[in-house]
């Protein structure tokens, strides 16, 4: 429970900036208030009696709002327009729910619950992967304190993703030239409850893509990275979430999540401190809690039968003859081949990829393959046996492989609200132990963020960001990004910061001068 800002009235100022101790059950059905909790305010149990006074006291945190409106301060004014144009129009075609971009070619869909979901997705007139969603995520809070030792939300599978898009707007959420896709979710009464503009379309340059200059001539070749995003957001009560696939010229495909929004507050006493949150202002803890999402990989590399490989670099022993200064190293692949969790190893250079044994590339004589890199980070922190355990199964490693089987989508169950665990992911390995070897998979991968609180998070938090990487290995006969056009001043027309007037007579990057050599 939260109260307004003393100070104004204004029905966009945050609440959450002005926890109040208590919480109430409430019977939905009658909207009646059934009973009233005290919440702990120190670093113990300890929390007022009912019926005694009050405690709440006057917070006074440094800077309460959000809302640029409400601020104590006006916002900087040091920023000069940032415009992104392109005069002759997008790059990518959508017929309907059909996106083709560079050599990419996808349909896009979206439900209730996992919102934005990729189908059919081939790159170069070769099939990659049959279907990529978001499944799952999971949000459980570390104060072991009664009552809210309880907390941990699924948010897509108690609320929805899609149910919780938002309505993207013009230069605010996505610049550039953008196209929107709408969605449509069900709402209580069965009706259709649209979601407009739930999707965003647009391309972006990010960096280089690849450069070599020789040295022999001074000659410099450079291409522009290129890259065609599809974003969506979702608000889950007070934070935001969003997701972003990105596509690359070099056969990439890059999944993005960034957090933001605001951290979900309790209220404090003035001087205690607490061992499982910050303090982020006068009366205001923040406790630590993770964000834990999972993405289902569903491959078609090549085609439907795909395997799973974990490969090391690992060095070569002492050799008089194969190795006799120790300098040498080599990889060792191997595949698994019941379904089942895969760890991680760092101080090996584990690379995860998805194989075609059937199909050889003909260059490097191996499978044709997808890189799987994941974006390590740390498992669930809740015991094992603890109610947060038991019902976020696909929590407890980075890694899963399963056989692919229909209506098996989301990895904690079908139905997360008040579960009680045993539906997930670890219950269909344990009970099936499938071979994964050559046949129809699916891969999952669990990541996300350990958040403990800084005050720099309040009172609203700049996005945290985790990236999945999906590349191709030795699935082209060469770099596919080679053809590129090269990034020149004619097409690309910047404008030197300088005193004098701006020219765009440079002949570009691309002419130096020849070297001294």
């Amino acid at each position: 429970m939260y109260m307004r800002n003393p100070k104004n009235n204004d029905p966009d100022s945050s609440h959450y900036s002005f926890p109040l101790d208590f919480m109430v059950i409430v019977d939905l059905c009658k909207m009646e208030v059934i009973k009233i909790i005290r919440l702990p305010l120190g670093s113990d149990q300890t929390a007022t009696a009912i019926g005694s006074a009050v405690p709440h006291r006057r917070t006074n945190p440094v800077e309460p709002e959000y809302d640029h409106r409400l601020q104590k301060n006006p916002p900087r004014t040091t920023l000069k327009p940032y415009q992104v144009i392109q005069p002759e129009g997008a790059s990518y075609t959508v017929n309907g729910y059909l996106i083709e971009w560079e050599k990419w070619r996808f349909r896009v869909g979206f439900n209730w619950r996992e919102g934005m979901t990729l189908h059919d997705v081939s790159f170069d007139g070769k099939s990659a992967f049959y279907r990529l969603s978001l499944s799952e995520m999971f949000v459980p809070y570390g104060d072991p304190r009664n009552p809210v030792y309880r907390k941990g939300a699924f948010d897509l599978g108690n609320v929805g993703a899609g149910v919780t898009a938002n309505n993207l707007q013009l230069g605010c959420d996505c610049l550039g030239l953008i196209k929107y896709l709408d969605g449509c979710v069900v709402a209580k009464d069965g009706s259709p409850a649209p979601r407009p503009n739930a999707i965003c379309i647009h391309e972006i340059d990010n960096g280089i893509q690849w450069k070599h200059t020789n040295h022999r001539t001074g000659k410099a070749t450079v291409v522009r990275k290129r890259q065609l995003v599809l974003q969506t957001i979702i608000t889950v009560a007070n934070y935001e979430y969003i997701f972003m696939w990105y596509f690359d010229q070099s056969g990439e495909l890059a999944f993005e999540t960034r957090a933001t929004g605001i951290l979900s507050t309790q209220p404090i006493d003035k001087d205690a401190k607490v061992a499982w949150g910050t303090r982020v202002a006068d009366g205001v803890m923040a406790p630590y809690h993770q964000h834990l999402f999972n993405l289902r990989i569903d491959p078609a590399v090549g085609g439907h039968k795909n395997s799973f490989a974990s490969t090391d670099t690992v060095p070569l022993p002492w050799d008089e003859d194969l190795n006799p200064l120790g300098t040498g190293f080599i990889t060792q692949q191997q595949i698994l081949d019941r379904a089942g969790t895969v760890e991680d190893d760092i101080s090996k250079g584990r690379v995860f990829k998805i194989l075609n044994e059937n199909v050889q590339n003909p260059v490097s004589l191996t499978p044709i393959g997808y890189k799987l890199v994941p974006h390590r980070s740390q498992m669930l922190l809740a015991r094992p046996g603890s109610w947060h355990s038991r019902r976020s199964e696909f929590c407890e490693s980075p890694i899963w492989v399963t056989k692919y089987k229909d209506r098996q989508l989301f990895p904690a169950g079908d139905y997360t609200n008040q579960s009680l665990g045993g539906t997930g992911i670890k219950s269909w390995i344990s009970e099936a132990r499938d071979s994964v070897r050559n046949d129809d998979i699916v891969i999952w991968h669990t990541y996300g963020f350990t958040h403990n609180p800084r005050v720099e998070d309040f009172p609203v938090m700049p996005a945290e960001m985790a990236q999945v990487r999906l590349s191709p290995y030795n699935f082209c006969l060469f770099n596919p990004a080679n053809d590129v056009p090269p990034s020149t001043q004619a097409f690309n027309k910047s404008v030197e910061l300088t005193e004098k007037p701006a020219s765009q007579n440079s002949s570009g990057c691309c002419s130096q001068p020849k070297s001294h050599l």
